[in-house]
């Protein structure tokens, strides 16, 4: 299956740079591109993609409201956040938006095109050099965000493997660790998702750290 991604940056440069490199991969295609926020939103909804790669910094309406506005519809794409990481607050804020991965802008190309099948396929990604410092001052915050689940429906080994994915293993490690095949670990985190009614495995992180399972 071919996955349609949108691209939402207002540097040219940027946008023509991973055009080029889509259109050198099968499995990917460019549906539309979009140099403003306003813009990410209306072309979402006219043609449809799996997947947005969104830059935070925009004019008109920057990449969190806009986010924010595209994971409101009733089947939203995926929306992966292009970000420098100089400002912590913006990535909070994309979080709670309904983003599902967070890549620096001076990762190499050929890791975005990864991070985009990542993200398409269900799961949640976050550049490595931030996630220990994103996660951890995240969860401190005081926010009104709702209760944390409780864990009484989740098994033992349902929280050995909530335990890895709050540590940012994926599942084929979790797989490794646990010595149980990549398929059943997929399962676990399936049902975990359904049983802490959280969206992606960015929630699930958050859940494991807010409820201690991991510091």
């Amino acid at each position: 299956m071919t996955i349609r991604v949108l691209l939402a940056d207002d540097q040219p440069l940027i946008r023509s740079g991973l055009r080029v490199l889509i259109a050198d991969a099968p499995d990917l295609t460019v549906v539309g591109e979009a140099g403003t926020g306003a813009e990410a939103v209306r072309l979402t909804a006219e043609t449809a993609p799996d997947v947005v790669v969104m830059d935070i910094r925009m004019p008109d309406l920057d990449g969190i409201e806009a986010t924010r506005r595209i994971t409101a519809a009733a089947e939203p794409p995926r929306v992966l956040m292009l970000t420098t990481f100089d400002e912590d607050e913006y990535v909070y804020g994309a979080l709670r938006a309904g983003a599902s991965g967070f890549l620096v802008k001076d990762m190499a190309l050929e890791q975005i095109l990864a991070a985009i099948r990542v993200v398409a396929a269900g799961d949640a990604l976050i550049a490595p050099s931030v996630t220990r410092r994103l996660i951890a001052d995240f969860v401190d915050r005081p926010t009104p965000a709702r209760p944390v689940p409780a864990l009484e429906a989740v098994t033992e080994r349902e929280r050995e493997v909530l335990t890895l994915v709050g540590r940012g293993l994926s599942n084929a490690e979790i797989a490794g660790q646990l010595y149980i095949s990549a398929a059943t670990a997929k399962a676990h985190v399936a049902r975990l998702l359904t049983k802490l009614d959280a969206r992606d495995r960015v929630q699930l992180v958050i859940i494991a750290h807010r409820t201690g399972l991991v510091s």
